[in-house]
């Protein structure tokens, strides 16, 4: 019994610092519409979070400021009224989203010049200059803070007020109200209904381009070529286009052709973003990660194309394969159709290590720096982060864990022997 208890004793400090350091350790998926869930006025708001994607982008992120607009003003804005875009709906929202804690101490504390403080909406690579971003200001006089655009445009609403304080988890998360949805600088939310058809037949631009024959009697037997033509209004289409060459070069193990035909479909479909991005965009894109029309149809996250820069050129990787542009087709806001050097062939139908992958020919003209994109939160994680000034993204979090706790509990036992 002595033994034992002399066991016991030596082994409980350490059994608790484990026990201390796991519970520290433990990190619970966000849910932000599980967080607006409690407030019946902001279920507008949260449909249009978990509608638009965005809410499961806000599960990637470690440290975020979401301005929530109530259904009364919700209701009111042109932004439900007038039937925009599917994009535009997502920018405008994404615009609300601010890639930092502030908690109602911060707002108080902000300087009268105000803060200039970059969204979710900056990271699209779809905003013009710094008007991603938002600038916050406090006025003492009547304790009031107030979120306006950077630019000076007379389009509204283009600022809002602070109402209050919804939810705040320290140092990750804080959920404010505000009187009026914010419209970021260049954005019509008429676009899709004023903007001129444009009129281009997709087939007929990619047969005079030459060299995409295969890819333009594909598109029509499939389809999806009226789909894409449908999607000109709003924020445009970008459309990546193999070549004849590039289908020639599918290894046998893609079976392409055999693929049934809602299959062939979908796989044209992830050629296509919902955006249109002239070359100059695509070379100096913020977030890499881009959904395409695929991922519309199949749900977040999946789907997705990955676009960067590789010596010099833009390059698109698939998660299994990896392509190039080659050339441009047709450029004319709102449709952009790039030249492709390989099929774009997704894993969620193909499957990860199914497809043979060679280094892609890499053509075009150098592109300008690519601002590196913020570093994600570990993918369905959250909890408690340190204090401001020592914050930072978790990375790898899974296996830090184990190394470390494999040594509490060595150390433990070299304690309990000596």
């Amino acid at each position: 019994m002595a033994v034992v208890s002399l066991f016991i004793s030596h082994f409980t400090p350490i059994l608790s610092l484990y026990l201390l350091f796991h519970s520290t350790t433990v990190i619970s998926a966000v849910n932000i519409t599980h967080l607006l869930s409690p407030y019946p006025d902001l279920s507008d708001f949260s449909t249009l979070l978990s509608t638009t994607t965005v809410a499961a982008d806000l599960s990637q992120r470690s440290s975020l400021t979401l301005l929530a607009v109530p259904n009364s003003f919700l209701r009111s804005s042109d932004l439900l009224r007038r039937s925009p875009s599917s994009t535009n709906i997502a920018d405008v929202i994404r615009y609300h989203v601010l890639l930092q804690y502030l908690s109602f101490h911060d707002l108080s504390r902000l300087p009268p010049s105000g803060k200039l403080i970059t969204t979710l909406f900056q990271t699209t690579g779809r905003a013009t200059s710094n008007f991603g971003s938002v600038n916050v200001t406090y006025d003492g006089e009547t304790n009031t803070t107030t979120v306006r655009s950077p630019a000076a445009y007379s389009q509204t609403p283009n600022n809002a007020t602070v109402i209050s304080l919804i939810r705040n988890l320290p140092y990750n998360v804080s959920i404010f109200s505000v009187n009026s949805l914010i419209v970021p600088y260049g954005f019509d939310l008429l676009a899709s209904e004023t903007r001129p058809p444009l009129g281009l037949n997709i087939s007929e631009a990619l047969i005079d381009g030459h060299n995409f024959n295969v890819a333009a009697s594909m598109l029509a037997a499939s389809g999806v070529v009226q789909e894409f033509e449908s999607d000109e209004g709003g924020a445009g289409i970008t459309l990546f286009v193999p070549t004849d060459d590039a289908f020639a070069d599918l290894p046998a193990t893609a079976n392409f052709q055999s693929l049934p035909a809602d299959k062939k479909a979908d796989v044209l479909r992830f050629h296509v973003l919902h955006s249109y991005y002239p070359l100059g965009s695509l070379q100096s894109i913020v977030n890499p990660v881009q959904p395409t029309l695929a991922t519309e149809d199949k749900g977040a996250g999946s789907f997705t194309l990955n676009i960067s820069r590789v010596n010099g050129s833009v390059a698109i990787n698939t998660g299994i394969i990896q392509a190039s542009v080659t050339q441009t087709v047709f450029d004319q806001n709102p449709v952009a159709i790039f030249g492709i050097s390989r099929v774009l062939l997704p894993k969620e139908i193909f499957g990860k290590n199914a497809i043979p992958e060679k280094s892609p020919p890499i053509n075009g003209a150098p592109s300008p720096v690519m601002s590196t994109p913020p570093l994600n939160f570990p993918p369905e994680l959250y909890g408690p982060s340190s204090p401001p000034g020592s914050r930072e993204e978790l990375r790898s979090s899974a296996t830090t864990v184990r190394s470390m706790n494999l040594g509490v509990l060595c150390i433990g036992l070299l304690y309990v022997f000596v």
